[in-house]
């Protein structure tokens, strides 16, 4: 109990140096949007894939950028980031899980991981571009309703 203990401790501490790090260091962090319950049951990885801390992990980074004034952007988890082409945008109809190579039409030839971490990261910009419209189009309505100092 207390070797597993230690290690909670361990990873705990981890997640906060690596959540705080990012949190300073970027204004806005990109992840998908997993459903780790699905995964674990549904690819037969047991327990071990929930014992990782990734919820825990997010929560703690979530709140830290946001008292930056920071973004978590969640990229919705059935985004296809692994079938897409990263270079010219194709999508893959199959990708099985075995293919750690992605190879595309265009010569594309990369890590499947690296090419859905690109995808991801592209996907939270086109998110966070359509929050700051959304945002600015606010600011616009309400200093439309404001009323006018008529004075002067």
């Amino acid at each position: 109990a207390l070797y597993h203990e230690k290690i909670k401790n361990q990873r705990k501490d981890f997640q906060h140096k690596l959540s705080h790090s990012l949190a300073e260091d970027y204004d806005a962090v990109c992840v998908e949007d997993l459903n780790l319950k699905g995964i674990a049951g549904g690819l037969h990885f047991g327990k071990g894939i929930q014992d990782n801390g990734y919820g825990q992990f997010l929560s703690m980074l979530g709140y830290k950028l946001e008292e930056r004034g920071k973004y978590l952007i969640k990229v919705d988890r059935y985004f296809a980031s692994s079938k897409i082409c990263s270079v010219c945008g194709h999508k893959k109809k199959e990708l099985a899980l075995s293919e750690r190579i992605y190879l595309c039409e265009c010569g594309n030839r990369m890590d499947r991981d690296v090419n859905a971490a690109v995808n991801i990261l592209k996907e939270g910009k086109r998110i966070y571009k359509k929050m700051c419209i959304i945002a600015q189009k606010k600011i616009r309505n309400r200093i439309k309703k404001e009323p006018r100092d008529t004075r002067g």
